[in-house]
């Protein structure tokens, strides 16, 4: 591994580092740091904190990896943070570890793409093959869903969920929750429709994107309470077996929602 570590790179003693990695002019990684193969550290990048990190990623330059929450409950607890495989995150990227008022680790999946700016926050959940592009911002304790997209400058409040498959506009502000598989923006944040053209791209049926659609009328459009969509997309389950899959989905997030549903 050595040939692969710069110089100038501070790589503490207990860090955990594959063969295999590549780290950068001038960065440091710490003691509690663990390195998976294939991956690269760009140069100017501070990786600490109980960190885990999987195959094959990469970080570019300047990002900020594994630091303390932004959370004045803090008191030096050793949260932790876990990154899976293949994701990609660009400059000035900054992600923190958990905090002990939450499970006390914050989660990147596998195969994201984290855009240049974007900040992460303590207990974060996010699933894999998400996209982030610039400046997105996530306060503590966000659940994200697999294949979702946030564009430039949004803002998302904490503890916000936001479903698998949506898509998200730029500069939007997210202060409730966005089901699975809606598209929309603004701010706040207004619903406008399925994103029928993602859900296509990822294999799903036809059959699967129209009970999705039904669904989203029931949701935003039928004038009817969160607790009363629920229970039609749970019925509507029985009429259209083929799209048991997206219905569950769809039902089963309504239902666990906290902060209501964004549906201005």
């Amino acid at each position: 591994m050595a040939e692969r570590v710069h110089p100038t790179a501070i790589v503490a003693p207990g860090a955990k580092i594959a063969d295999d990695v590549t780290i950068g002019p001038y960065s440091i990684v710490g003691e509690h740091v663990s390195i998976g193969p294939g991956s690269v550290v760009g140069p100017h990048c501070v990786i600490d904190g109980h960190t885990t990190i999987g195959a094959n990623n990469t970080f570019y330059r300047f990002c900020s990896i594994g630091g303390i929450p932004q959370d004045k409950k803090y008191q030096g607890e050793p949260t932790r943070l876990e990154i899976g495989d293949g994701n990609t995150i660009r400059e000035y990227v900054t992600i923190s570890t958990g905090t002990a008022q939450d499970v006390g680790v914050t989660r990147l999946g596998d195969d994201n793409w984290i855009m240049a700016y974007v900040h992460i926050a303590h207990d974060c959940q996010v699933g894999s093959h998400t996209i982030m592009a610039n400046s997105v911002q996530l306060a503590g304790h966000i659940h994200i869903g697999d294949w979702a997209i946030i564009g430039g400058l949004s803002a998302v409040h904490q503890f916000v969920r936001i479903g698998a498959h949506s898509m998200i506009g730029g500069t939007s502000s997210i202060r409730q929750d966005i089901p699975p598989f809606v598209i929309g923006a603004g701010d706040p944040f207004r619903p406008v429709g399925v994103n029928s053209e993602g859900l296509s791209r990822r294999g799903y049926s036809q059959e699967a994107i129209s009970a999705v659609k039904e669904a989203y009328k029931l949701v935003f459009r039928r004038n009817l309470k969160v607790e009363e969509a629920t229970e039609q997309i749970r019925h509507l389950r029985t009429e259209r077996p083929q799209a048991d899959e997206v219905l569950t989905i769809m039902a089963d997030f309504l239902a666990a929602s906290t902060r209501g549903i964004a549906r201005s």
